[in-house]
């Protein structure tokens, strides 16, 4: 149909990503991509809805292949050569070449990915300082199976690459997505679990070699990156391409075979992600047990912390009210108390810190299902976030309150969720399908630093379950359902309820493809009821693992 021949157009195409010297690194994809997908939000978020076709506003779809088609930009599907003089671009749908350039995108960031791994392995991995240096044990945990995650990166675009070589209009990726998740996709799962011990060695070793570690990661090749965000790129790679696989389904038509496809990749590739995220939290809660129950101490009845089935989820000081006291009992008398508490996802221990710090006594303890919460009105600085704690069974069989005393209104709220959370939020999960609950876009990514908090990555767009008047918001991820919160700063609210309602259909479709379903015959509200949380993704010193945070 054509008269360009599969040779000019592999030529084309290997040319505009593969084998220019002026190509993005894997890092740098990933932040123009995640900046083009803010930019172009809020420039939806400024369309009103309710704007004429002859009003020179730019619909979604044409808006999405603008912000992208700029001299900054990634490479575009619709720019090459090949593509502009075929007279496919007057020929097709719109929703077409939206769906040409979110295919051409896998394609060209896995790439990009190979692209950086190559350095990885020529600049960090073979360098003869390095070798010489390190021992092979400690080259192994630092490396671990990153030639064979290589290998399946390599199959994997080479499979791509004679795909979209067939045609000048790429006919499908996800089937070759899925055979490759299948097949080859299991060295993602042991090399993320490895990271647990590459963090420890990589701590344990840097004096070694952190000289010449210097000298490397400025060097031009590397352009900036840290030797670090090389080693993070096996994780990331694997929860991005699972976001663009969503992508391509979102835009693909109900009931095609590009849906089933597009299902059946998604599908696989959450699998991948959910050993991956097994594995690490599994090690890294076990140690934390351990760690934590070193440093208890129990005044009477002993209780087992350490649990298969037991993480923590919050902890923290606390101010106990020892009740109403006279004028003459509060001089002699602190109002409050200092205790500590240890929220685990089915137990609470109530402590109080020994005079060194290093111990906790612990006081009391109760499951987390017989946790009861109450909000207490601010009464003065004195009486100010303040919640009423009931144990409807604590260790000694009977009921008890404690009066407790935080040092924010957002660590009040905060506690409040974590010790009850079936109680009511203020605004409503994704799940119950409200056409208009307020969200928000990451716009700065931010790092967990507390057990319940939620890492988030630029271009995040998330449900607000609850804010507070001093800088916080919980929220939840509109395409894993991870919860948690975060400060206000790294985020802005999505204001155009067009737009909103968009994400929540689109995350609709996500869901209902995860459970095996096709979104077509959907009714919204077909799911009801409110999404059992997920823990907290896991994070290390060298950030968080998951790529939009898409999740670990």
């Amino acid at each position: 149909m054509y008269v360009h021949t599969a040779i000019t157009y592999k030529l084309l195409v290997t040319t505009t990503y593969r084998n220019n010297d002026k190509s993005f690194l894997y890092q740098e994809y990933r932040d123009t991509s995640k900046q083009q997908e803010i930019e172009q939000r809020r420039q939806q978020d400024g369309l009103t809805s309710g704007v004429s076709a002859g009003s020179g506003a730019t619909s979604p779809p044409a808006l999405q292949l603008q912000l992208r088609n700029n001299s900054r930009s990634l490479s575009l599907w619709q720019n090459l050569e090949v593509v502009q003089q075929s007279g496919l671009l007057t020929q097709l749908p719109q929703r077409e070449v939206i769906i040409q350039e979110a295919m051409f995108e896998l394609v060209t960031s896995e790439a990009s990915y190979y692209k950086s791994l190559e350095l990885l392995e020529t600049h960090f991995l073979k360098n003869p300082q390095l070798v010489q240096t390190l021992s092979q044990s400690d080259m192994h945990f630092l490396f671990s199976n990153i030639e064979e995650v290589m290998k399946a990166s390599e199959r994997f675009l080479m499979d791509l690459e004679n795909r979209i070589e067939e045609s000048i209009q790429i006919s499908e990726v996800c089937d070759i997505v899925y055979e490759h998740a299948v097949k080859h996709f299991h060295v993602f799962i042991t090399y993320v679990i490895n990271q647990v011990y590459q963090e420890k060695n990589y701590r344990r070793i840097l004096w070694q070699f952190r000289e010449a570690m210097s000298q490397l990661e400025n060097q031009p090749a590397v352009r900036g990156l840290s030797f670090t965000s090389f080693l993070i790129l096996p994780f990331q790679r694997i929860t991005r391409l699972k976001l663009l696989v969503q992508n391509i389904l979102k835009k693909a038509e109900e009931n095609s075979e590009r849906e089933a496809n597009a299902i059946k990749a998604h599908q696989q590739l959450e699998q991948i992600v959910k050993e991956c995220n097994e594995g690490v939290r599994k090690m890294s809660r076990t140690e934390e047990l351990i760690s934590i129950e070193k440093t208890l101490e129990f005044k009477s009845k002993s209780v087992p912390v350490i649990s298969h089935s037991r993480w923590l989820l919050k902890k923290g000081e606390v101010q106990q009210m020892g009740g109403p006291k006279s004028t003459r009992t509060m001089r002699s008398k602190k109002l409050y108390q200092p205790l500590y508490l240890f929220l685990f996802n089915n137990l609470l221990l109530i402590t109080k810190r020994s005079s060194s710090g290093e111990k906790f006594q612990v006081l009391d303890s109760c499951t987390r299902a017989m946790l009861r919460t109450e909000d207490l009105d601010d009464q003065g600085q004195m009486l100010a976030y303040v919640f009423n704690l009931k144990l409807l069974e604590n260790q000694e069989d009977r009921p008890v309150s404690y009066m407790l005393k935080t040092s924010s209104m957002s660590d009040k709220l905060r506690w409040i969720c974590a010790l009850t959370p079936n109680r009511r939020t203020r605004f409503m999960s994704t799940s119950t399908h409200q056409p208009d609950s307020p969200q928000v876009q990451c716009i700065q990514s931010y790092s967990s630093q507390e057990p319940d908090e939620l890492s988030i990555e630029m271009a995040d767009v998330l449900n607000i379950l609850e804010r507070t008047d001093d800088g916080w918001m919980m929220g939840e991820r509109l395409h894993d359902g991870e919860r948690g919160w975060f400060p206000c700063r790294v985020v802005e609210e999505i204001q155009n309820q067009e737009v909103r309602a968009q994400n929540i259909r689109e995350c609709q479709r996500i869901h209902l493809a995860q459970g095996g379903g096709t979104a077509s015959g959907a009714r919204l509200g077909s799911r009801g009821g409110r999404r059992t949380p997920k823990t907290p993704k896991v994070s290390n010193f060298f950030g968080t693992w998951s790529d939009q945070s898409e999740e670990v």
